[in-house]
């Protein structure tokens, strides 16, 4: 169970990847006014800036809920999850399971040792994602996608402010910069799958973790026999 839990979120060079990864991410003009939200009683002014779609495969992933951290620090309740995805040649790359993807707070990082796949791997491909909404639905949506799931999303791509604080977050217009200020933080307006990840690692995580149960609870179930010496 601990095996294959560790392994759970590798993924595999012969994935099928849906056509709809091909496409670059849409980004077109709009004429949107600023608005303001609220959760958790903090109120938050967004002002969109592009209307926008992407289509991608989840590498790593970092869910918020404004409670620790820097996060915390800001009273950020907004930004509900960070979600790095790859497109297109990257996806679909036999090399991708040679990286190593993480999230951190407010970057995903990749690392390998493999020379072919680092030079295999497109940076212009890849994107890490804050996503941001107000909306109950589509919050409890994005905290269950997982790694290995391709996605598609449609908002903003929006700046965002503490109202009380001043507090402001920008975000990246660009698929081509890199760096501090090189995500994209997106109001989400629609969310979906297209298709979910299932690997032999998360298959065996979980039946054994059922047989656990099971076993422990045969276990008390058992009678009990006292034994004199």
């Amino acid at each position: 169970m601990l095996f294959s839990f560790i392994n759970r979120d590798n993924l595999s060079g012969d994935m099928f990847i849906v056509d709809e990864l091909k496409e670059e991410p849409k980004q077109n003009s709009i004429d949107q006014g600023s608005f303001s939200v609220s959760i958790n009683k903090v109120d938050y002014e967004i002002q969109p800036i592009y209307e926008y779609e992407l289509f991608g495969l989840v590498v790593s992933y970092e869910l918020h809920d404004g409670d620790y951290s820097l996060h915390k620090r800001w009273n950020d309740h907004l930004n509900v999850a960070d979600y790095c995805v790859v497109w297109d040649e990257n996806a679909s790359s036999e090399f991708l399971p040679k990286i190593d993807f993480w999230n951190g707070q407010f970057t995903c990082n990749f690392s390998t040792r493999n020379k072919e796949a680092w030079d295999d791997f497109n940076v212009k491909q890849l994107s890490n994602n804050h996503l941001i909404s107000d909306d109950q639905y589509i919050r409890n949506k994005l905290r269950k996608i997982n790694v290995g799931d391709q996605i598609r999303i449609v908002g903003w791509l929006s700046s965002y402010k503490n109202i009380k604080s001043g507090a402001v977050r920008g975000t990246s217009i660009s698929r081509d910069d890199q760096g501090n200020g090189a995500c994209e933080t997106i109001y989400v307006k629609e969310v979906s799958v297209l298709r979910d990840f299932t690997s032999i690692w998360r298959i065996t995580c979980y039946l054994s973790l059922l047989v656990c149960i099971i076993s422990l609870f045969l276990y008390f179930r058992a009678p009990h026999i006292s034994r004199k010496s």
